[in-house]
């Protein structure tokens, strides 16, 4: 068994194209006004709801978000598309989730002063994946030349941290030298552009962090993982129903049921407090307090629910330094959001100081890392 396990390099990939609120919008409006002007006599009669408009200002107060990263620009903002045109690619060609994975796991290889032949696993732990199977990380195993074996993970917005959590038991266990997990978030075409709500949430990213044994690494910023905690507790108000069973039930797949919608106070009400005792419980398991935290990555969904939490932890208001927003430009990006956090903001701490990863979504779903730098 291993006497410590770190967290050596991460990695991250971000696309090339952004869509700011503005531009979202004003799409959306047009589409909004549209539909209205097309359904106005069942509107007058009370049969379905007129189309609310939105605005910028609207979003940006909602959720801190001021844009987004997407993988393919093409379509979302064509009001007779409104969702991202690609095209399908031959069964023998990379797919796409593959080739982004790739991406920030070479980075995360290259932070650590590591090579591919130097890791036992490969873990792609995200919201969706493309396909059922084969697996995206067995696909991902295979590009970079890796020996040993890989699987996927669907835990929706923990999925990076539970990913995280079984690296680290395999590389404690001994059964792994180094564990690579990938978060390959391609979360754009999961979005329904119709919906005033939800259309602004998501934004595509994908990032990689190589977990492995203390005492073998040698990368210039190692965190020591010193506890891992999950909990999850069930709850229908986050919701993805897109799947094979569509067929059989012989049901619109693309409809707005089907893809993501949620509860969002519902969601800010319950799941706020749980996070919060969940960290004060993880970190007094570890055997510190909430003052003995440098730094916060917390899950990056909403900038109001990462005040609050942060607020109940601290008995104030954390200052950006100590818990750092990216949502602003990258968006909510499911499981990533926390570990983009992390490989911004983790190369100016010092040795011996302490912080905590940490994500929560649907599910409810909640897992959390504590770490301290080498």
């Amino acid at each position: 068994m291993t006497d410590s396990v770190v967290i050596s390099g991460s990695g991250l990939w971000t696309p090339a194209e952004s869509i700011s609120n503005e531009e979202l919008v004003a799409v959306y409006n047009q589409w909004a006004e549209q539909f209205n002007q097309q359904h106005q006599q069942a509107i007058e009669a009370g049969e379905i709801d007129a189309k609310p408009f939105s605005s910028a200002e609207f979003i940006e107060k909602a959720s801190g978000i001021k844009s987004r990263y997407v993988y393919e620009k093409s379509g979302i903002l064509d009001i007779d598309r409104m969702k991202p045109k690609m095209p399908e690619r031959p069964e023998s060609a990379r797919s796409e989730q593959a080739e982004i994975a790739i991406d920030a796991a070479q980075k995360a290889l290259a932070a650590a002063g590591r090579s591919a032949s130097e890791v036992d696993a490969v873990i792609v732990s995200c919201a969706y994946t493309q396909r059922a199977y084969p697996a995206i990380a067995i696909e991902v195993q295979d590009a970079l030349g890796i020996q040993g074996f890989g699987f996927d993970m669907l835990v929706a917005c923990s999925a990076a941290t539970f990913g995280l959590h079984r690296a680290y038991e395999m590389v404690k266990a001994g059964t792994a030298r180094s564990v690579l997990v990938i978060n390959p978030e391609l979360v754009s075409p999961q979005l329904n552009y119709c919906d005033r709500d939800s259309h602004f949430i998501f934004g595509d990213v994908a990032t990689a962090m190589l977990v492995e044994d203390g005492a073998q690494a040698t990368g210039p910023h190692v965190f020591e993982i010193l506890g891992t905690k999950a909990v999850t507790q069930f709850s229908n108000n986050i919701r993805s129903n897109f799947g094979y069973m569509a067929r059989a039930y012989d049901s619109d797949p693309y409809g707005a049921d089907k893809l993501f919608h949620q509860n969002g106070r519902k969601v800010f009400k319950e799941v706020c407090p749980m996070a919060a005792d969940h960290l004060q419980q993880h970190l007094a398991d570890c055997g510190y307090d909430t003052t003995d935290v440098r730094r916060w990555w917390l899950h990056q969904a909403n900038i109001n629910m990462n005040l609050l939490i942060a607020k109940k932890l601290l008995g104030r208001d954390a200052s950006e330094d100590e818990a750092p927003i990216v949502l602003d430009r990258f968006a909510n990006t499911a499981s990533a959001g926390s570990m983009i956090a992390f490989n911004l903001h983790h190369q100016d701490m010092q040795s011996g100081e302490l912080g905590v990863l940490c994500s929560f979504g649907a599910g409810y779903s909640i897992g959390s890392l504590v770490l301290k730098k080498r």
